[in-house]
């Protein structure tokens, strides 16, 4: 996927309880595995639903966990769908000056992948 230090991360915030967690976390996947044929590096914070299962946590772990990321994330794709979680998400990246995008053609258009033929120092 070419240079890691210019790839674009992006925290994908979306529906997860309601109205079905497989349901939710399919459709995140297919969203996040888009993004990564784009040239995005998606971190998903769904896939902690398998880890919970095996190490289960308090909710406010997870939220704290998802919290770091959105920080270093360079912008938050947030999926169609209502979500207390998501919009706690948003809130929070707006807060801390993430920029938010709600498709792909505005991620793309807003954070536009770097060419791998061009060389940056």
């Amino acid at each position: 996927m070419g240079n890691d230090h210019f790839m674009i991360r992006v925290y994908i915030a979306g529906p997860y309880t309601k109205p079905d967690p497989c349901v939710n976390t399919h459709n995140a996947i297919r969203v996040a595995d888009e993004l990564m044929e784009a040239g995005y590096v998606p971190y998903l914070p769904h896939l902690t639903h398998f880890w919970h299962t095996v190490a289960p946590k308090p909710y406010q772990t997870w939220l704290d966990y998802d919290a770091a990321w959105i920080a270093v994330c360079d912008a938050v794709f947030r999926m169609p769908g209502s979500s207390f979680g998501a919009d706690g998400e948003t809130a929070l990246a707006k807060r801390i000056g993430k920029p938010v995008v709600h498709s792909i053609a505005e991620l793309k258009e807003r954070f536009p992948v770097p060419r791998a033929d061009i060389h940056q120092e």
